[in-house]
């Protein structure tokens, strides 16, 4: 049979037939064989348990310090100075309750993203998800689907199966009817049906994980750095505590006094907050990307997306729809038109369901589809398929593969260019005297090959993708593109969607053998075609050098690079594949929900630096007047009242207010510890020299009572504190910015000037109405604390243009 008889009339719209004994179980078995299994399995947690949100917000190291510390301080000293367990308690329910709502909404989320299988009952193919599948039950496969159950394969149509989950095998590994196949395999090609025999936990994967499929939470980058931040503080406070114990014991003063002054200096030494502002950043990141669709698999992976340096995008449904339409047929010289047309439309509607492209194809004409008796499935290694319908083989594939194949004066190959300098997807399609054997990878199809013309395809670029990329580009994030289309359709649509192409897009085929040498090209160029799934890998590879690389892919192919980048993203529509193996699921919206997740996220962590720096600069104040004060004869200059007060002003109100507020530039979780610390040390050391010296200068030299004396701390510290919180924004600061962070500022102190004019709260806090020379003894310590920042570093200059470039000056 010639290519010349598939334009015989044909009936309409006729299914393909199945394989021999595919009717699989009745709805009636499996509703059956399901009730009598208890039916379907809970699925797995996609987010913290309730139990362990609570033990993380409750039962830390530094809230059992603080509780000790309350209830001793409940039972020998005054209520009042035990507030801070107030505090406490409040955090804790902030932090568990921010992180429900993040929990719900994840877990709404995850219910949207549960894979699903195919199966056929009572002769027809239908979906139901995986927990739904029960022994007896005809599970379908195709590209990228996952085998669900451990099973035996009923019929198999070029099957490949990646193992690698199980085996450690790298290559894909034909199976045929007959073989057995285990959960936790996926199909990379061709297509097939097996009967599942052990589902859900009596599978081989489940026997062999066990646990391995809970809920895991790693800790981050950033929560690493803020873990040994904290064992630091722990380090500091223990002998510190220690040797203000042995202080206190040997100044032999009433219990009374030695358990306040205690409580007050260890207690300040705890950074409270740290914990539960970690926590609330990353529950409200995750958050808002769960309102935009985004399931993150893995909670590190939000901060990783926002440390994005590179993004590599695949072409085909990234930026552009995953919808194609056929929008030119070319015939080779000397075939008929309407040949052409009825060829590609048989082949689209013999081939298994699933490709977008195939299904554009048989959109072209009116045919029946047929059985396919012999094929060879496509792969991104060797860039062609085949498929022997009615006895005529049909070969599709890239131009290059198969017109270099193919008998001479078909009169193609200029037209192939002209299609794909227009960003026009272009595959052709040729006849073959005998069907191919299954190519090994790189493998060429059969020579002799008549062509039958060129089948151009067009995509529609995706909504929002060109302000997408905008953004991207503004905030330092380079995109890449890598694709299996020819680079010159990649280039023309990458150039659309505003990536910047400079060079010579690379060729897939015959990219640079030297690491250098690519890394080179892939800075000029930016895009590269006709890449194998191994090439997208030593692509990203290379990129990692550069930074971090974030991967987004769909398809079998993209997996490799998937697992490779330091964050791997894929869309709700993805192979089962390639998301068991991505961070980041897009159940709702595309590549270009991305930018505002990056945004959003990077908002959050940018914040959150900023506000760390106040708890590392108060542990480092309370270190420098344990030190000072706390080991001398003199008194403490606080009670824990006192430092309950402050810290709300300085620290707890504006950290609250600044972890929600807006901000641009970029993050560096790398670089948290570095900027905290050189931030917090100084500036902890100023606050102190400035509170010492004011309470000094109040007792010893203007020789005002201790209260009074304490109370010009109190005012010291508050106004040293209100200086920082302005001090955040650095020099880089906006100037609309930093009006909106000295207006709060101005708003905090007028809160304390309130306290401190009624007599109630000053009695609740024990603070003394001072006069002028005291409040002046007050203004001495703050001025001493802020010159002192400002001459060892002119990062600590007053926000003011003036003063900024005073400081540049000197």
């Amino acid at each position: 049979m010639s290519s010349d008889d598939l334009t015989r009339p044909l009936s309409p719209r006729a299914p393909v037939p199945p394989p021999p004994g595919a009717a699989g179980l009745t709805e009636a078995q499996a509703a059956a064989v399901l009730a009598s299994r208890g039916g379907p399995p809970p699925p797995p947690e996609s987010s913290r348990s309730v139990a362990s949100i609570v033990r993380a917000n409750t039962l830390t190291v530094f809230n059992l310090i603080l509780v000790a510390f309350g209830v001793i301080t409940l039972a020998a000293g005054d209520w009042r100075d035990a507030l801070f367990v107030a505090i406490l308690v409040a955090n804790s329910g902030i932090g568990i309750l921010q992180e429900m709502r993040s929990k719900r909404a994840l877990d709404r989320l995850a219910a949207l993203a549960t894979p699903h299988a195919r199966v056929v009952r009572d002769g027809r193919e239908r979906h139901v998800a995986v927990g739904e599948v029960v022994p007896g039950d005809l599970v379908a496969l195709g590209p990228g689907d996952q085998v669900v159950a451990d099973g035996r394969i009923r019929h198999a149509e070029g099957l490949g199966l990646d193992e690698s989950m199980l085996t450690g095998e790298s290559l894909p590994v034909v199976r045929a009817a007959g073989d057995e196949i285990r959960a936790g395999s996926f199909c990379e090609e061709g297509a097939g049906t097996y009967v599942a025999e052990a589902v859900g936990a009596d599978s081989y994967a489940q026997r062999l994980t066990g646990r391995a499929r809970e809920f895991r939470h790693p800790l981050s980058p950033l929560q690493v750095q803020v873990n040994r931040l904290l064992l630091a503080m722990v380090a500091l406070m223990i002998p510190l505590g220690v040797a203000f114990a042995v202080v206190l014991v040997r100044h032999d003063q009433p219990l009374r006094e030695s358990v306040t002054e205690a409580t007050a200096g260890v207690v300040t030494l705890v950074p409270e907050g740290l914990i539960l502002l970690v926590s609330v950043a990353y529950a409200i990141s995750a958050l808002r990307m769960a309102r935009r669709g985004a399931l993150a698999q893995q909670l590190s992976a939000i901060e990783s997306l926002c440390a994005t340096d590179v993004l590599c995008l695949d072409k085909t449904g990234t930026l552009t729809e995953d919808a194609l339409r056929v929008v030119d047929l070319v015939p080779a010289e000397g075939v008929a038109p309407e040949t052409l047309r009825n060829a590609c439309a048989t082949y689209g509607r013999s081939s298994p369901p699933g490709d977008a492209m195939l299904q554009a194809m048989g959109a072209v004409a009116d045919v029946d589809p047929a059985a396919p008796s012999d094929g060879v499935p496509f792969s991104s290694r060797w860039m062609w398929s085949a498929l022997t319908v009615r006895g005529c083989t049909l070969v599709l594939g890239a131009p290059e593969v198969v017109l270099a194949r193919s008998v001479p004066g078909h009169g193609l190959d200029a037209l192939v260019a002209d299609h794909q300098a227009m960003g026009r997807r272009v595959v052709a399609l040729a006849e073959a005297r005998i069907p191919p054997a299954r190519p090994a990878p790189g493998d060429s199809p059969p020579q002799g090959l008549i062509p039958l013309g060129l089948v151009v395809l067009a995509e529609a670029m995706r909504q929002g993708v060109g302000d997408a990329i905008g953004y991207l580009r503004a905030e330092g994030v380079r995109p890449v593109v890598i694709s299996g289309d020819d680079p010159a359709t990649v280039a023309a649509v990458a150039r659309d969607a505003g990536v910047p192409v400079d060079g010579t897009p690379l060729d897939g085929r015959h990219l640079p053998a030297d690491d250098a040498e690519l890394r080179r090209a892939l800075r000029a160029a930016g895009v590269a075609g006709r890449v194998s799934p191994e090439g997208k890998q030593r692509i990203v590879e290379i990129l990692a050098r550069d930074g971090n690389v974030t991967m987004m892919g769909d398809g079998v192919n993209d997996v490799p690079a998937l697992k490779t980048a330091r964050v791997a993203v894929c869309p709700g529509s993805a192979t089962d594949m390639a998301r068991t193996v991505c961070d980041l699921v897009l159940v709702r919206g595309g590549f270009e929900t991305i930018p505002p997740m990056i945004r959003e996220g990077r908002m959050v962590l940018r914040n959150l630096q900023r506000v760390a720096k106040l708890f590392v600069a108060k542990s480092i104040l309370a270190a420098f007047l344990i030190l000072t004060i706390g080991l001398s004869p003199e008194a403490y200059p606080f009670l824990p009242r006192h430092l309950t007060l402050a810290s709300a002003l300085t620290v707890g109100i504006p950290a609250f207010i600044l972890a929600l507020a807006p901000s641009d530039g970029p993050w560096r979780s790398d670089r948290f510890l570095r900027d905290v610390t050189r931030f917090g040390v100084p500036a902890g050391v100023a606050t102190g020299l400035g509170v010492v010296s004011a309470f000094l200068l109040a007792k010893n030299v203007l020789g005002v009572p201790l209260a009074d004396a304490r109370t010009v701390a109190v005012i010291a510290l508050v106004l040293i504190g209100v200086y920082l919180v302005v001090l955040l924004e650095g020099p880089a600061a906006t100037a609309r910015r930093t009006r909106w962070t000295l207006v709060m500022c101005g708003a905090l102190l007028l809160l304390f000037a309130i306290v401190m004019s009624m007599g109630s709260w000053r009695a609740f806090f024990a603070l003394e109405a001072v006069g002028p020379a005291s409040f002046g003894a007050a203004l001495v310590g703050a001025l001493l604390a802020a010159g002192g920042l400002w001459a060892t570093d002119a990062r600590f200059a007053p926000p003011v243009p003036a003063i900024r470039r005073l400081a540049g000056r000197l």
